[in-house]
């Protein structure tokens, strides 16, 4: 099968909701009517927080919506050794070190509150000596690995960017978000490295995803960049919000798919609470 190749990537770490379905359905009616490929991956890295019980409410969900899929669904936790090669590429490289910041030292010295979002890494270890960081590997500290985006960015000679569908070319920005990390003890490698490999393995050429990740798009095209990786295009949607303006989000056990279904909605009544720019979708139940 030929035509342009996107993927639906959830975690399953809660049930599916209402921007879920949006995103789902947008990404499937992006390439079914043209004749392209839609592909599953379960992003199910974080062992702490994912569950099986969620993993095959996701399939259930989707297959109840009408989305169907090509080929097998990709599961990041049986890819581990392709990230951990990765790892291995970019420590040679040079663009990646070791830090041995706990959140609390984070938010201590960057000044910033705990439990207000994303803390700004101030490049703490960064800047510690070679031998100092060698002593504290050899004590045994659990550290991650961060991405060093100044040099990162300094080895790429050219400008870096994305074709966003419908708007044309993006600068990316990768400093945005400071040094991220990369991998650590408890997940062996984070979204921005995992995602951007499996793109690339599974021959992605369209991203569709939230508008909310548009920052991580910049660091994945830093590190396409820098492991030879192919760039996609990418569609970043807005997100689905409920009546106080607030994001969905599974986190906060906004309604389920499920639930709806249990209420007696069907496939086309979840499609006609989404908003317009989900498109005309032709569902195949």
């Amino acid at each position: 099968m030929g035509g342009t190749v996107t993927r639906f990537a959830p975690s399953p770490t809660g049930f599916l909701h209402l921007g879920h379905a949006a995103s789902a359905l947008l990404a499937w009616g992006s390439v079914r009517a043209a004749g392209g490929q839609f592909l599953l991956r379960l992003e199910d890295i974080d062992a702490q927080r994912c569950r099986a019980e969620f993993a095959s409410a996701i399939i259930e969900d989707l297959t109840w919506l009408g989305l169907d899929w090509d080929g097998p669904i990709r599961v990041q936790s049986a890819q581990v050794a392709q990230y951990q090669d990765c790892l291995a590429r970019l420590q040679a490289m040079g663009v990646i070190y070791p830090c041995f910041c706990s959140r609390s030292d984070i938010a201590a010295a960057a000044g910033a509150p705990q439990g207000e979002g994303p803390i700004p890494y101030p490049g703490r270890c960064r800047a510690r000596p070679a031998s100092e960081m060698a002593a504290l590997r050899q004590a045994g500290r659990a550290f991650a690995w961060r991405l060093d985006v100044a040099r990162a960015r300094a080895m790429v000679d050219r400008p870096l960017g994305w074709d966003e569908i419908g708007a044309g070319w993006v600068a990316a920005t990768p400093e945005r978000l400071g040094d991220v990390v990369l991998g650590r003890k408890d997940a062996p490698v984070s979204y921005f490295l995992a995602a951007t490999h499996d793109d690339a393995a599974q021959n992605i050429d369209l991203v569709v995803r939230g508008e909310d990740l548009r920052a991580a798009t910049s660091v994945q095209i830093l590190l396409q960049a820098l492991l030879g990786w192919p760039h996609p295009a990418y569609r970043h949607h807005p997100l689905i919000r409920d009546a106080t303006g607030r994001r969905l989000a599974k986190r906060d056990g906004d309604v389920a798919l499920r639930d709806l279904r249990a209420a007696g909605y069907s496939p086309d009544a979840v499609r006609k609470l989404l908003p317009d720019w989900v498109g005309a979708v032709t569902l195949s139940v």
